[in-house]
């Protein structure tokens, strides 16, 4: 997970103890220096200062891009002090691949800190769970579901129906307004929602009563409060996990912030599955997620229930959306690559709309998509992995207990990779000859936790950016620039795009 900057909100309480810190510091710190029996390369280390390690010099929210400068001094793989810990920060595709993989047994284990360890119920998801016989049996179940080849095809209609109401609300807003700009992400967005809860429960909705909090909600305040609000939070931190011997002393504000976002969430959660049976007792059945998990899962406790249906909805209603707009916004800012992707669709269908099927045949839309997640990775750092025991990455002894933060951002702007990595150019993917692996921007994880969602989000994207350019000619209304937003987990564009489109033919 991505570590916050520290200088304010840890320094206080840290300070304040620092005379009783140094003894304790020294002995977590050396306890962390394992033999090396094999006489491998030691990892180089950032310098830091005493207690804070380079706590202190990691100023973003997401420091990603710190991650990355660090790597052009001190190499592809190198180790951090984040407090009392020691971690280990991987820039390179190659090491990243060899960690993810090669040495995935000694460091398979996910290393959360406490804000998302609360938020997942501490690993009840299959993005942040352990892989261990609960994380398999979470994985089958949304696989066979909803994920899998055959589950897929199962979700076609939704799928289908999505993108034409995507389209009908483009034609609208371009018949009604044609020369102002569209907010692509609150049109997009609310598309996904609406697939994401028909997925997990069946059918969307205009508004809920969620009896635990004695209101009735809209679909926009239920997407703030499932997706939006656990997506900030996210990112928030608890000083605590960078000194885990402190962790007697309170932190009220931190954990009264994160206790309300679940709180909050798991009432609405609970509203969605009160509604689901009141379906079933009228006799109304509907291909859903739910109905999978209560009639032919194995038997699950409420909490179990609740964050499948609940990591299904935010997984498919937030990475997805932020890929399609960055690369909508990328195709608006660059109109020959936009002309280009125009003319094979052409080709390919005519006058014909895209549909899934045809989209095997479209080399430069599936470029289009996979650069987008190379220069824009909606997740710029994996969740941290716990190394359970001695290993070795890129011939250098990493030391159990350590952690590892393999750096998505920094092996996608690696420059003996990547040509220009600074650069959005969809055509550095058609040079090979054969088909573009799904791992090579990592940008859905690799080995055995790849992404079980990867052929979903890249059929829902590739579907969303084709129809838009086949039936629109895009250009942006303003560049505001690409900041990243960095107060939630996902690497959204901090300012929504705003292109005016128009109408082909």
């Amino acid at each position: 997970m991505d570590v916050a900057p520290a200088a304010i909100a840890i320094g206080g309480p840290a300070v304040a103890v620092a005379g009783g810190l140094s003894f304790l510091f020294l002995k977590t710190y050396l306890s962390h220096q394992h033999a090396n029996p094999n006489h491998l390369l030691t990892i180089p280390e950032v310098p830091g200062v005493p207690l804070f390690g380079n706590l202190l010099q990691l100023k973003e929210k997401k420091p990603y891009k710190t991650f990355t400068k660090w790597a052009e001094t001190y190499g592809p793989i190198y180790s951090i002090k984040t407090g009392a810990t020691s971690m280990v920060v991987v820039s390179s595709n190659h090491l990243a691949k060899e960690a993810l993989v090669t040495r995935f047994d000694s460091i398979s284990t996910r290393k959360l800190p406490n804000t998302l360890r609360i938020l997942s119920a501490d690993k009840t998801m299959v993005a942040l769970s352990d892989y261990d016989d609960h994380h398999k049996t979470l994985k089958r179940n949304v696989l066979t579901s909803v994920l899998g080849p055959a589950a897929r095809k199962k979700h076609r209609v939704h799928r289908d129906t999505m993108a034409e109401n995507l389209s009908n609300r483009l034609h609208a807003l371009a018949r009604k307004s044609p020369h102002e700009a569209i907010n692509l992400r609150d049109i997009f967005q609310s598309q996904l929602f609406s697939l994401a809860l028909k997925q997990a429960i069946g059918k969307d909705f205009e508004s809920i009563y969620v009896t635990d909090l004695g209101i009735t909600m809209t679909c926009n305040e239920v997407f703030q409060v499932l997706v939006i609000d656990p997506m900030m939070g996210a990112i928030d931190f608890d000083w605590r996990d960078f000194f885990p011997y402190l962790k007697w002393i309170p932190n009220t504000s931190f954990e009264k912030k994160i206790e309300q976002i679940v709180t909050r969430k798991d009432a609405v959660m609970k509203a969605l599955i009160q509604e689901h049976t009141k379906r079933i007792h009228s006799g109304e059945s509907l291909n859903s997620y739910i109905d999978y998990l209560l009639s032919e899962a194995q038997p699950l406790t409420e909490k179990q229930l609740l964050m499948s249906l609940w990591e299904l909805i935010i997984e498919t209603a937030d990475t997805t959306m932020v890929t399609t707009e960055w690369a909508m916004y990328e195709l608006s800012k660059n109109p020959k690559q936009q002309d280009r992707l125009y003319d094979e669709i052409q080709n390919v269908c005519g006058s014909k709309k895209i549909t899934e099927e045809k989209l095997c045949q479209m080399p430069y839309l599936s470029a289009v998509f996979h650069e987008t997640l190379r220069k824009h990775s909606p997740i710029s750092v994996i969740p941290l992995r716990y190394v359970d025991e001695n290993t070795e990455i890129g011939g250098y002894h990493v030391p159990a207990g350590s952690e590892v933060a393999i750096n998505i951002y920094g092996c996608n702007m690696e420059k003996e990779i990547w040509e220009n990595p600074e650069e959005w150019n969809p055509e550095r993917f058609l040079a090979e000859n054969d088909p573009i692996d799904l791992q090579r921007t990592m940008a859905f994880g690799g080995g055995k936790r790849v992404c079980v969602g990867a052929m979903q989000a890249m059929l829902i994207a590739c579907m969303g950016i084709g129809r838009m350019v086949q039936e629109f000619e895009w250009r942006l209304n303003e560049d505001l620039g690409e900041d990243v937003n960095t107060v939630r987990l996902t690497t959204q564009k901090l300012n929504p795009l705003l292109a005016v489109i128009k109408p082909r033919g």
